[in-house]
């Protein structure tokens, strides 16, 4: 009686932690309101985060390297809280015989700044960043340019907030109370297939960097036995960008962090802060039952590797792909900027709530003048 007693209690322990970890606070509509617009950071000629991104960017080829050098660069500059990690592979591929190619995962994160790595859970950002080897000078503007840009734009109008929420639990003792909770983004490379699709032709980084984390173990009495097991959510973004986009919620676990994404579009449209004129919601599967989820492992991308580690994954890829897919017009004047800043706000949405912002979010007036000045100093670095 006394054994059944304690697992009974154990179980319950158990499902009082799984609602802490899902539960987060919802964004009230005075900040939805004050959330920062890109601004002419999408702007596909100079603006400063998409602009960059928009060339051909085949791994292993100098388009790649300035690619990773913006990313760098950026980061650096406008959010220097944020650690910056890579993580290196080489491979051989159909379509280069013999010779290795090298793939660079860029893993950028802002952890609470009491903690250390291995008792932090996160919510992981991801997109691929690299370009298909065919047609000869393919962009890739929804796939996945648009993508890395509405990440960037997300993790630099939560920074202060993360900032602020901290400082206030350290001031008030509050630190390392409760759940610690961080911010990653995964920045991948080798995504696209050399030849065609395959197994052995496809998520090269990915595959690497999720057998890569799966060997490596933080230190003993950590809270997560390793960087796999620290992610909460893996939020891949692929696709992005082209207008009246159709995501479907593809995983029946993590269907209620889809609804919680959709609840934010609603609210977004309901407020008229939405720039682009959809005439159906990105998001529509909110109400799907849930014997409707068929897909073992949805559309192929990178979330596989991961996924078959036990990593869960909700994935915002449209089905049907973008008319673009694959083509050379998959570049950035036929990109509709709109449905791209609506993601930006809907994902920035995301992790306020997520991370439990509400209220630390600064006024969308001094967020705005806070983006403005570091891109005069950005501008004046690059002179």
């Amino acid at each position: 009686m006394g054994l059944c007693l304690f697992h009974t209690v154990r179980l319950l322990v158990y499902g009082i932690l799984a609602l802490v970890v899902t539960a987060y606070t919802t964004l009230s509509d005075e900040t939805l309101k004050s959330l920062p617009s890109a601004g002419t950071d999408f702007d596909i000629k100079t603006g400063s985060i998409l602009a960059p991104i928009l060339i051909p960017r085949v791994p292993g080829t100098p388009g790649s390297a300035a690619v990773q050098q913006h990313f760098i660069e950026w980061f650096s500059t406008h959010l220097p809280k944020w650690t910056i990690e890579f993580q290196n592979s080489t491979a051989t591929t159909p379509a280069t015989g013999d010779k290795q190619i090298p793939f660079v995962n860029i893993i950028i994160t802002r952890d609470p700044p009491w903690t250390q790595p291995g008792n932090v859970g996160r919510l992981a950002l991801v997109a691929h960043f690299d370009s298909k080897l065919t047609p000869a000078g393919f962009i890739g503007a929804t796939d996945s340019a648009a993508p890395c840009a509405i990440i960037m734009h997300a993790a630099r109008s939560v920074d202060e907030a993360l900032t602020a929420k901290w400082a206030t639990m350290e001031a008030d003792g509050s630190s390392g109370l409760d759940e610690e909770k961080g911010v990653q983004i995964l920045l991948l490379d080798g995504e696209e297939a050399f030849v065609s699709w395959t197994d052995t032709d496809s998520l090269y980084g990915a595959r690497s960097l999720a057998e890569t984390w799966d060997d490596s173990y933080h230190a003993a009495m950590s809270t997560y036995k390793n960087a796999l097991d620290s992610i909460s959510l893996f939020l891949l973004l692929d696709l992005l960008g082209a207008e009246n986009p159709t995501i479907p919620s593809y995983f029946k676990t993590t269907h209620w962090a889809y609804q919680s994404l959709a609840t934010i579009e609603g609210r977004l449209r309901t407020l008229n802060l939405q720039q682009s004129k959809a005439d159906r919601p990105f998001l529509p599967e909110s109400n799907k039952d849930s014997n409707n989820f068929r897909g073992a492992w949805g559309v192929q991308d990178d979330h596989i590797p991961f996924m078959a580690r036990g990593v869960e994954v909700l994935h915002m890829i449209p089905t049907p792909f973008p008319r673009v897919w694959h083509q050379m017009t998959d570049d950035g004047e036929h990109l509709d900027l709109s449905t791209v800043e609506d993601w930006a706000r809907m994902v920035t949405a995301f992790i306020g709530e997520w991370m439990d912002l509400e209220g630390y979010f600064p006024s969308k007036t001094l967020a705005e003048a806070h983006i403005k000045a570091k891109r005069k100093v950005s501008s004046k670095t690059e002179l």
